[in-house]
């Protein structure tokens, strides 16, 4: 009995040993488990980095006006102007810009990396008689489709390919105004922000993204670009 309980005991062992000696051999991605901590390190590092990216590199003032090219403030006073109802709206004005919780997702192969990045101000309209028109609360979504290029040395970058904006995505929300108008105001404003964000996106938005990639950590990039390019699923946050 004692020498089968001895061989069962030796058996056991010899096969841990096998089992840490063949894992050794194989890549740290392919050891079955290797990445069952990883992953979400490596989501939650890349989500900080880019969120503290965007708000260093004046995203919050592309929303309020403070940058050169007036931001989204600017577009919507070009637009507004424009509109017989709303042209005689003095004051315009953005207060309150909030970058939300970034939202990670990969496409289906595995290959590409789609970051949602959530926006939110609040939108304060005043004319000359009337003082306070309308007060609303805004919340937008973008997303940047990331994916892996090779430059002409052949080396693998990451990299911004489509960066959009879905209309359906402007949530406004009435925080005060005069009754009769507001129908009438967030229709127009709905409409206004449908029209002018997408240029925010493309012009100022995605650029920034972009520039972001190539300041951020180069481990934690490259981290990014091997489970890209091999296809792994390593994040669900969205």
């Amino acid at each position: 009995m004692f020498q089968i309980g001895g061989l069962i005991v030796f058996c056991g062992l010899l096969a841990q040993l096998e089992a840490q000696s063949s894992s050794q051999d194989l890549p740290s991605s392919l050891i079955p488990g290797a990445l069952a901590s990883s992953p979400t390190d490596l989501v939650g590092n890349f989500t900080n980095a880019l969120g503290k990216g965007l708000l260093s590199g004046g995203l919050l003032d592309s929303l309020s006006g403070k940058g050169s090219s007036g931001g989204l403030l600017g577009l919507l006073e070009k637009l507004t102007s424009a509109i017989p109802f709303l042209n005689n709206i003095v004051d315009l004005k953005i207060t309150n810009p909030e970058l939300l919780e970034l939202g990670l997702a990969q496409s289906p192969d595995g290959h590409r990396l789609y970051v949602n990045i959530p926006l939110g101000f609040v939108l304060n309209l005043k004319a000359p008689l009337l003082g306070s028109l309308l007060k609303v609360s805004v919340k937008l979504n973008t997303t940047a489709e990331l994916l892996t290029v090779k430059d002409e040395e052949q080396k693998v970058h990451l990299a911004v390919g489509d960066c959009t904006h879905s209309p359906g995505n402007v949530k406004i929300s009435v925080l005060n105004g005069y009754g009769f108008l507001i129908r009438m105001l967030v229709d127009d404003l709905t409409e206004i922000l449908n029209k002018v964000i997408p240029e925010l996106v493309q012009k100022q938005v995605c650029p920034l993204v972009n520039a972001l990639l190539s300041q951020l950590d180069v481990t934690l990039v490259q981290g990014i670009i091997d489970q890209l390019i091999q296809g792994l699923h390593f994040t669900i946050k969205i």
